[in-house]
């Protein structure tokens, strides 16, 4: 069962099909969906920003049938990526392969939309003789579309310009810089996965999980001839106790490299601020 036909959908998924919903030669698409559910389009492949597809109609060989939307620049998204890696839940919710339900806005406040207005924004050819557009093919391979989107939501992304690789390495290079300008930054992000926080709101004040998230503080003092300041005798972080990351390996790969930086930075903070103690003392 493809996702066009289950009532629950993510909003991504819907808001593909609602494009579609638009067009107003209803038989057609009525057309258009039967192919797709009957297995006609054979294959998807993604080359730079654009779909290609075989639709097999009734000739003996399949049809081919090209879609892309208007690519992003750089520059437009440079932008977005700055944006998203402000907010943590971004940064999250894009790396658990989850479209954040409020990213439209980054987009918009460029001056963009992720999604087509119109489905006359979708550029899309076919070799079928049918001179509309979209044809039935073509149509086809837009409801096929939605269940690709609902797999892998970065796929939308690329038709405008930027691949999944392409996102997440740059995410994570924004990230980390975060994480060793402001260490702290660990803890911001779990308040705003905790919260889900909106793109337009001003950072929260910390949680009443503060104290339970800084539980390395410990605020009574200690008499000095009894504190010993020694590395670990394992080099080992809770990175490595717990092992692997649930997550897509590149994925996991990304997450664990900015975790261990985040740690490196609080572990080397922890040693300076406990000497600094001892000398106090």
């Amino acid at each position: 069962m493809t996702n066009y036909q289950v009532e629950s959908r993510e909003w991504w998924v819907e808001r593909w099909l609602e494009l579609l919903d638009s067009y107003r030669f209803k038989k057609r698409l009525e057309r258009a969906r039967n192919y797709a559910r009957e297995g006609h389009v054979l294959n998807i492949d993604f080359k730079d920003s654009q779909a290609f597809a075989q639709v097999q109609g009734s000739e003996i060989d399949p049809y081919e049938v090209s879609i892309r939307l208007e690519k992003f620049s750089d520059e437009d998204w440079d932008y977005v990526i700055e944006t998203l890696s402000e907010k943590a839940i971004f940064s999250a919710q894009l790396l658990a392969g989850t479209m954040p339900d409020n990213i439209e806005k980054v987009f918009e406040q460029s001056g963009l939309s992720l999604f087509p207005f119109r489905l006359g924004e979708v550029r899309s050819r076919c070799s079928c003789p049918d001179k509309a557009n979209p044809c039935k093919h073509i149509a086809a391979v837009y409801y096929q579309l939605a269940d690709y989107f609902s797999e892998d939501p970065f796929i939308i992304f690329q038709l405008r310009g930027q691949t999944k690789v392409q996102i997440l390495e740059k995410l994570g290079e924004k990230r980390r810089k975060i994480a060793m300008e402001n260490p702290r930054s660990l803890t911001d992000f779990c308040f705003s996965v905790e919260s889900n926080e909106d793109l337009s709101s001003p950072p929260s004040s910390p949680s009443p999980e503060a104290d339970y998230l800084e539980f390395w503080r410990y605020t009574h003092p200690l008499d000095a001839d009894l504190v010993v300041i020694t590395p670990p005798a394992q080099q080992k972080s809770l990175l490595d106790i717990l092992g692997q990351i649930p997550l897509p390996y590149e994925d996991a790969n990304l997450v664990t490299q900015f975790l261990q930086q985040v740690y490196q930075i609080a572990q080397q903070k922890a040693m300076f601020t406990a000497l600094n103690s001892e000398e106090e003392a």
